[in-house]
């Protein structure tokens, strides 16, 4: 098991990272709230990790916390909840607001992310009540950090449409969230990323 990595971040193409570590590469798939924490590339970064075994591929899960780390693993031993609708669901909201999301029965919110269905969302808020009922804790989410792309600027809206057609959203409607929130104040991909989900979130 993996637990955790420490090393270079060498390149970001949301969902999908990769990490230098001692001269290895490895390959990790983030979700957005861990993405909009990321440092600079070429510099340092540790994250939590999750690694996955299948028949078929080797897959390594990386978070900026133990809580969402804790909170992707409760989440992937739900029935019909595999680890990439788990990296959905962390995408468009942290641990402590899915946590809120389950005390207050909201199953408007699960249902605007992509891949959870109204039963999926019922489900959700029953079998993770009781498992995250000694979770919450007031946080601020204003002070979460917004880390720039470093060079040249890259086509944001390009990459937020990618990042977002990656989590299982359609191409028409990651298009559509992302015209509707870009606009000059906008200056890396993370944050144009950061605006669409909320937009599609609490739309």
């Amino acid at each position: 098991m993996i637990g955790r990595i420490s090393g270079t971040l060498l390149h970001k193409q949301p969902p999908d990272i990769l990490v230098d570590v001692g001269g290895v590469g490895y390959e990790l798939q983030i979700p957005m709230t861990t993405l909009f924490q990321l440092p600079a590339l070429g510099e340092a970064v540790t994250l939590h990790t999750h690694f996955v075994v299948r028949d078929d591929a080797q897959l390594l899960y990386g978070f900026s916390s133990e809580r969402d780390r804790a909170l992707f693993r409760e989440l992937i031993r739900v029935n019909g909840v595999g680890p990439k609708l788990a990296l959905t669901i962390l995408s468009g909201m942290d641990a402590d607001e899915f946590v809120r999301c389950v005390q207050r029965d909201d199953t408007a919110a699960l249902v605007s992310l992509p891949g959870v269905g109204k039963k999926t969302a019922e489900r959700l808020l029953v079998e993770m009540r009781d498992r995250l009922k000694d979770w919450l804790h007031p946080v601020d989410a204003a002070a979460l950090p917004s880390a720039p792309m470093p060079g040249a600027a890259p086509d944001f809206a390009a990459d937020a449409e990618g990042a977002l057609i990656a989590l299982g959203y359609k191409p028409a409607e990651a298009s559509r969230a992302v015209a509707a929130v870009q606009d000059d104040s906008v200056d890396s991909s993370e944050e144009l990323i950061r605006r669409a989900l909320k937009s599609m979130v609490s739309g």
